[in-house]
């Protein structure tokens, strides 16, 4: 069996100019575009790119819309809160007076 042999610069530099040139004259064999298929394939892409537009504005909207929503929901929540009378004093007491004989109660029967 034959040992491997280093190529050197001239050979690489040979076999490197030898795959530009096939792959130059695979270019050159390569038929032309026609414009008619490249009109209708800018027109389809173009198309595509619309709809898409289109799709993400509404997306957009949509995501819009439903942030004012939420946002009107919270404000109507907001203004019942405040709306809201606010407890007395004596009403406070009475519901934490009622709160801890209720404990009080739990805790009276175990």
């Amino acid at each position: 069996m034959a040992a491997f042999k280093q190529p050197t610069f001239q050979e690489r530099a040979a076999l490197a100019a030898k795959a530009k040139q096939t792959a130059l004259e695979k270019l050159k064999a390569k038929p032309p575009m026609d414009e008619a298929l490249v009109a209708q394939r800018r027109e389809a892409r173009l198309a595509k790119e619309a709809a898409a537009a289109t799709a993400r504005a509404e997306k957009l909207a949509a995501r819009e819309a439903e942030k004012a929503a939420k946002k009107a929901a919270a404000d109507e929540k907001a203004a019942e809160t405040a709306a809201a009378p606010a407890l007395t004093e004596a009403e406070k007491k009475a519901i934490r007076d009622a709160r801890y004989a209720a404990r009080k109660n739990r805790v009276g029967r175990r």
